[in-house]
Protein backbone atom coordinates (compact mmCIF):
# COMPACT_ATOMS: atom_id res chain seq x y z
CA UNK A 1 0.00 0.00 0.00
CA UNK A 2 3.00 2.21 0.53
CA UNK A 3 4.49 1.57 -2.38
CA UNK A 4 1.16 2.31 -4.21
CA UNK A 5 0.52 5.80 -2.33
CA UNK A 6 4.32 6.88 -3.28
CA UNK A 7 4.31 5.64 -6.98
CA UNK A 8 1.94 8.67 -7.70
CA UNK A 9 4.02 11.47 -5.17
CA UNK A 10 7.24 10.64 -7.76
CA UNK A 11 6.05 10.90 -10.76
CA UNK A 12 4.41 14.11 -10.02
CA UNK A 13 8.00 15.15 -8.56
CA UNK A 14 9.55 13.92 -11.86
CA UNK A 15 6.82 15.85 -13.96
CA UNK A 16 7.58 18.73 -11.84
CA UNK A 17 10.97 19.02 -11.90
CA UNK A 18 11.48 17.80 -15.94
CA UNK A 19 9.14 21.10 -16.27
CA UNK A 20 11.56 23.10 -13.96
CA UNK A 21 14.11 22.10 -16.30
CA UNK A 22 12.95 22.76 -19.18
CA UNK A 23 11.67 26.23 -17.94
CA UNK A 24 15.45 26.80 -16.84
CA UNK A 25 17.13 26.16 -19.97
CA UNK A 26 18.97 29.31 -21.40
CA UNK A 27 18.42 30.15 -24.69
CA UNK A 28 21.48 29.21 -26.74
CA UNK A 29 19.76 30.63 -29.91
CA UNK A 30 22.25 33.07 -31.88
CA UNK A 31 20.92 36.70 -31.39
CA UNK A 32 22.15 39.33 -33.87
CA UNK A 33 21.42 42.35 -31.41
CA UNK A 34 23.79 41.42 -28.75
CA UNK A 35 26.42 43.96 -28.75
CA UNK A 36 29.26 41.04 -28.38
CA UNK A 37 27.75 39.38 -31.73
CA UNK A 38 27.84 42.71 -33.68
CA UNK A 39 31.41 43.52 -32.32
CA UNK A 40 32.46 40.06 -33.14
CA UNK A 41 31.08 40.64 -36.99
CA UNK A 42 32.33 43.96 -36.93
CA UNK A 43 35.84 42.94 -36.55
CA UNK A 44 35.28 40.05 -39.02
CA UNK A 45 34.66 42.23 -41.68
CA UNK A 46 37.65 44.41 -40.66
CA UNK A 47 39.80 41.50 -40.55
CA UNK A 48 38.74 40.54 -44.51
CA UNK A 49 39.06 44.63 -45.26
CA UNK A 50 42.61 44.33 -44.37
CA UNK A 51 43.67 40.59 -45.88
CA UNK A 52 41.83 42.11 -49.29
CA UNK A 53 44.61 45.33 -48.74
CA UNK A 54 47.58 43.09 -48.43
CA UNK A 55 46.52 41.20 -51.11
CA UNK A 56 45.76 44.59 -53.28
CA UNK A 57 49.30 45.20 -53.99
CA UNK A 58 49.93 41.90 -55.37
CA UNK A 59 47.29 41.54 -57.57
CA UNK A 60 47.70 44.86 -59.10
CA UNK A 61 51.19 44.00 -60.10
CA UNK A 62 50.41 41.10 -61.69
CA UNK A 63 47.82 42.22 -63.79
CA UNK A 64 49.67 45.94 -64.39
CA UNK A 65 53.00 43.91 -65.61
CA UNK A 66 50.44 41.40 -67.45
CA UNK A 67 48.90 44.52 -69.20
CA UNK A 68 51.83 46.38 -70.51
CA UNK A 69 53.91 43.01 -71.23
CA UNK A 70 51.93 40.38 -71.92
CA UNK A 71 51.66 42.17 -75.41
CA UNK A 72 55.20 42.42 -76.06
CA UNK A 73 55.15 38.16 -76.21
CA UNK A 74 56.17 36.62 -79.28
CA UNK A 75 58.91 33.89 -80.49
CA UNK A 76 61.75 37.00 -81.55
CA UNK A 77 61.37 37.94 -77.63
CA UNK A 78 62.78 35.06 -76.45
CA UNK A 79 65.30 34.05 -79.32
CA UNK A 80 66.84 37.94 -79.90
CA UNK A 81 69.73 39.27 -77.71
CA UNK A 82 69.26 42.26 -76.15
CA UNK A 83 70.61 45.52 -78.15
CA UNK A 84 68.21 47.98 -77.46
CA UNK A 85 67.18 48.23 -80.68
CA UNK A 86 64.13 47.19 -82.78
CA UNK A 87 63.55 43.76 -83.31
CA UNK A 88 65.82 43.03 -80.19
CA UNK A 89 64.98 40.35 -77.68
CA UNK A 90 65.89 39.56 -74.22
CA UNK A 91 67.17 35.66 -74.88
CA UNK A 92 70.35 36.55 -73.58
CA UNK A 93 69.01 37.81 -70.28
CA UNK A 94 67.21 34.89 -69.54
CA UNK A 95 70.48 32.70 -70.44
CA UNK A 96 72.29 34.93 -67.91
CA UNK A 97 70.02 35.14 -65.33
CA UNK A 98 69.26 31.49 -65.29
CA UNK A 99 73.57 31.24 -65.55
CA UNK A 100 73.71 33.78 -62.46
CA UNK A 101 71.54 31.98 -60.43
CA UNK A 102 72.89 28.81 -61.11
CA UNK A 103 76.40 29.73 -59.61
CA UNK A 104 74.71 31.74 -56.86
CA UNK A 105 72.87 28.38 -55.72
CA UNK A 106 76.00 26.24 -56.07
CA UNK A 107 78.08 28.32 -53.66
CA UNK A 108 74.86 28.86 -51.05
CA UNK A 109 73.50 25.44 -51.10
CA UNK A 110 76.41 23.37 -50.02
CA UNK A 111 77.68 26.49 -47.28
CA UNK A 112 74.02 26.55 -45.87
CA UNK A 113 72.97 22.87 -45.54
CA UNK A 114 76.51 22.71 -44.28
CA UNK A 115 76.09 25.41 -41.43
CA UNK A 116 72.64 24.39 -40.68
CA UNK A 117 74.03 20.87 -40.08
CA UNK A 118 76.27 21.75 -37.93
CA UNK A 119 74.37 24.16 -35.57
CA UNK A 120 71.77 21.53 -35.65
CA UNK A 121 73.73 18.07 -35.13
CA UNK A 122 76.91 19.83 -33.78
CA UNK A 123 76.86 22.77 -32.45
CA UNK A 124 74.99 21.69 -29.05
CA UNK A 125 74.08 25.40 -28.16
CA UNK A 126 77.43 26.96 -27.73
CA UNK A 127 78.57 30.59 -27.81
CA UNK A 128 80.33 30.08 -31.37
CA UNK A 129 76.47 28.27 -32.60
CA UNK A 130 74.73 31.47 -30.68
CA UNK A 131 77.09 33.79 -32.70
CA UNK A 132 76.01 32.28 -35.98
CA UNK A 133 72.50 32.33 -35.65
CA UNK A 134 72.37 36.07 -34.31
CA UNK A 135 74.65 37.13 -37.78
CA UNK A 136 71.99 34.99 -39.87
CA UNK A 137 69.16 36.82 -38.37
CA UNK A 138 71.09 40.38 -38.91
CA UNK A 139 72.13 39.05 -42.31
CA UNK A 140 68.79 38.28 -43.67
CA UNK A 141 67.86 41.93 -42.90
CA UNK A 142 70.71 43.42 -44.58
CA UNK A 143 69.85 45.52 -47.75
CA UNK A 144 70.98 43.96 -50.85
CA UNK A 145 72.43 46.37 -51.68
CA UNK A 146 75.32 46.35 -48.81
CA UNK A 147 76.28 42.54 -51.07
CA UNK A 148 76.52 44.14 -53.76
CA UNK A 149 78.96 46.89 -52.32
CA UNK A 150 81.19 44.46 -50.12
CA UNK A 151 81.55 41.74 -53.58
CA UNK A 152 82.75 44.97 -55.64
CA UNK A 153 84.92 46.30 -52.88
CA UNK A 154 86.32 42.69 -52.37
CA UNK A 155 86.39 40.95 -55.77
CA UNK A 156 85.38 43.32 -58.77
CA UNK A 157 87.62 46.19 -57.61
CA UNK A 158 90.56 43.66 -56.90
CA UNK A 159 90.55 41.31 -60.06
CA UNK A 160 91.20 38.76 -58.14
CA UNK A 161 89.45 36.51 -60.05
CA UNK A 162 91.71 35.37 -62.92
CA UNK A 163 92.30 39.18 -63.42
CA UNK A 164 88.68 39.96 -64.23
CA UNK A 165 86.65 42.77 -63.12
CA UNK A 166 82.62 42.61 -63.18
CA UNK A 167 81.45 38.88 -64.40
CA UNK A 168 79.14 36.36 -63.69
CA UNK A 169 80.92 34.21 -61.01
CA UNK A 170 81.05 38.09 -59.33
CA UNK A 171 77.29 38.24 -59.25
CA UNK A 172 76.73 34.56 -57.74
CA UNK A 173 79.11 35.15 -55.18
CA UNK A 174 77.01 38.65 -54.17
CA UNK A 175 73.72 36.48 -54.59
CA UNK A 176 74.57 33.56 -53.02
CA UNK A 177 75.33 35.82 -49.81
CA UNK A 178 72.15 36.84 -49.80
CA UNK A 179 70.80 32.96 -50.32
CA UNK A 180 72.85 31.97 -47.10
CA UNK A 181 70.88 33.02 -44.26
CA UNK A 182 67.59 31.39 -45.65
CA UNK A 183 69.52 28.10 -46.39
CA UNK A 184 70.82 28.53 -43.24
CA UNK A 185 68.36 28.96 -40.83
CA UNK A 186 65.69 26.19 -43.06
CA UNK A 187 68.04 23.75 -42.63
CA UNK A 188 68.57 24.34 -39.10
CA UNK A 189 64.84 24.07 -38.06
CA UNK A 190 64.31 21.36 -40.35
CA UNK A 191 66.43 19.45 -38.31
CA UNK A 192 65.56 19.66 -35.21
CA UNK A 193 62.20 18.63 -35.97
CA UNK A 194 63.10 15.26 -36.46
CA UNK A 195 62.86 13.19 -33.69
CA UNK A 196 65.79 12.50 -31.52
CA UNK A 197 64.58 8.68 -31.80
CA UNK A 198 65.52 8.39 -34.96
CA UNK A 199 69.04 9.45 -33.72
CA UNK A 200 69.51 7.64 -30.89
CA UNK A 201 67.95 4.32 -32.72
CA UNK A 202 70.43 4.64 -35.24
CA UNK A 203 73.69 5.37 -33.06
CA UNK A 204 72.30 2.29 -31.35
CA UNK A 205 72.78 -0.01 -33.93
CA UNK A 206 76.32 1.21 -34.44
CA UNK A 207 76.11 3.60 -37.14
CA UNK A 208 78.56 6.76 -36.91
CA UNK A 209 76.85 10.49 -36.24
CA UNK A 210 77.60 10.96 -39.67
CA UNK A 211 76.04 7.95 -41.04
CA UNK A 212 73.01 8.95 -39.14
CA UNK A 213 73.36 12.66 -40.40
CA UNK A 214 73.67 11.94 -43.86
CA UNK A 215 71.04 8.22 -44.16
CA UNK A 216 68.43 9.70 -41.48
CA UNK A 217 68.06 13.11 -40.33
CA UNK A 218 68.66 14.77 -43.91
CA UNK A 219 66.21 12.85 -45.16
CA UNK A 220 63.83 13.14 -42.58
CA UNK A 221 64.31 17.03 -43.08
CA UNK A 222 64.47 17.35 -47.04
CA UNK A 223 61.01 18.74 -47.15
CA UNK A 224 61.70 22.10 -45.17
CA UNK A 225 65.38 21.99 -46.20
CA UNK A 226 64.12 22.02 -50.01
CA UNK A 227 61.73 24.59 -49.23
CA UNK A 228 64.11 27.09 -47.95
CA UNK A 229 66.66 26.36 -51.00
CA UNK A 230 63.82 27.34 -53.68
CA UNK A 231 62.66 30.00 -51.87
CA UNK A 232 65.91 31.42 -51.72
CA UNK A 233 66.78 31.09 -55.22
CA UNK A 234 63.55 32.69 -56.18
CA UNK A 235 64.59 35.45 -53.97
CA UNK A 236 68.08 35.32 -55.23
CA UNK A 237 66.54 35.77 -58.94
CA UNK A 238 65.13 38.90 -58.89
CA UNK A 239 67.91 40.79 -57.66
CA UNK A 240 68.84 43.72 -58.92
CA UNK A 241 71.54 45.74 -57.44
CA UNK A 242 73.99 43.40 -56.26
CA UNK A 243 74.39 42.32 -60.26
CA UNK A 244 74.63 46.20 -60.98
CA UNK A 245 78.03 46.09 -59.08
CA UNK A 246 79.12 42.73 -60.06
CA UNK A 247 77.85 41.41 -63.32
CA UNK A 248 77.10 44.68 -64.67
CA UNK A 249 75.35 43.91 -68.09
CA UNK A 250 76.43 42.68 -71.69
CA UNK A 251 74.28 42.52 -74.63
CA UNK A 252 75.82 39.79 -76.34
CA UNK A 253 75.08 36.01 -76.13
CA UNK A 254 76.99 33.80 -73.38
CA UNK A 255 79.76 31.84 -74.71
CA UNK A 256 81.05 28.96 -72.78
CA UNK A 257 82.24 28.62 -69.91
CA UNK A 258 84.45 31.50 -70.63
CA UNK A 259 81.28 33.87 -69.90
CA UNK A 260 81.35 33.31 -66.12
CA UNK A 261 84.64 35.48 -65.96
CA UNK A 262 82.56 38.38 -68.15
CA UNK A 263 79.92 40.43 -67.33
CA UNK A 264 76.43 39.05 -68.07
CA UNK A 265 73.07 40.27 -68.74
CA UNK A 266 70.52 39.80 -66.48
CA UNK A 267 66.81 40.44 -66.25
CA UNK A 268 66.66 42.72 -63.39
CA UNK A 269 69.53 44.90 -64.76
CA UNK A 270 67.93 45.16 -67.90
CA UNK A 271 64.39 46.06 -66.67
CA UNK A 272 66.66 49.11 -64.12
CA UNK A 273 68.33 49.55 -67.66
CA UNK A 274 65.88 49.55 -70.43
CA UNK A 275 62.98 51.33 -68.23
CA UNK A 276 64.64 54.25 -67.56
CA UNK A 277 65.36 54.72 -71.16
CA UNK A 278 64.05 57.83 -73.58
CA UNK A 279 63.16 55.24 -76.01
CA UNK A 280 59.79 53.68 -76.06
CA UNK A 281 61.01 50.86 -77.37
CA UNK A 282 63.11 49.76 -74.35
CA UNK A 283 60.58 51.11 -72.88
CA UNK A 284 58.30 47.94 -74.02
CA UNK A 285 60.98 45.53 -73.50
CA UNK A 286 61.09 46.31 -69.64
CA UNK A 287 57.74 45.72 -69.49
CA UNK A 288 57.62 42.20 -71.60
CA UNK A 289 61.10 41.52 -69.05
CA UNK A 290 58.93 42.36 -65.80
CA UNK A 291 56.42 39.74 -66.83
CA UNK A 292 59.16 37.51 -67.74
CA UNK A 293 61.02 37.75 -64.24
CA UNK A 294 57.55 37.81 -62.45
CA UNK A 295 56.26 34.63 -64.14
CA UNK A 296 59.96 33.03 -63.27
CA UNK A 297 59.63 33.78 -59.73
CA UNK A 298 55.37 32.75 -59.60
CA UNK A 299 56.48 29.87 -61.10
CA UNK A 300 59.64 28.68 -58.29
CA UNK A 301 57.34 29.78 -55.13
CA UNK A 302 54.44 27.61 -56.66
CA UNK A 303 56.98 25.26 -56.88
CA UNK A 304 58.10 25.33 -53.36
CA UNK A 305 54.76 25.48 -52.46
CA UNK A 306 53.79 22.09 -54.24
CA UNK A 307 57.16 20.49 -53.07
CA UNK A 308 55.80 21.05 -49.44
CA UNK A 309 52.53 19.95 -50.34
CA UNK A 310 53.78 16.68 -51.55
CA UNK A 311 55.92 15.70 -48.76
CA UNK A 312 53.43 16.37 -46.26
CA UNK A 313 50.84 13.93 -48.66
Amino acid sequence: MARETLKPQVLKMTLSTTADLRNNVPDLSYKRGLWRNVFNRLMTSLAALFAAIATLPLVAVLAYVLIKGGGMLNLRLFTARSTGLEGGGIGNAIIGTVIVTLLSALIAIPVGVGGGIFLAEYSRGGAFARFIRFGTNVMAGVPSIIAGVFVYIVIVQTRIIFGNSHSAIAGGIALSILMLPTVIKTTDEGLKLVPDDLRRAALGVGASRFVTILRITLPSAFTPIATGVVLSIARAAGETAPLIFTALFSPFWPNGIDSVFEPIATLSVLIYNFATSPYPYQNELAWAASFVLVLFILIINLFARWLGRFAAG
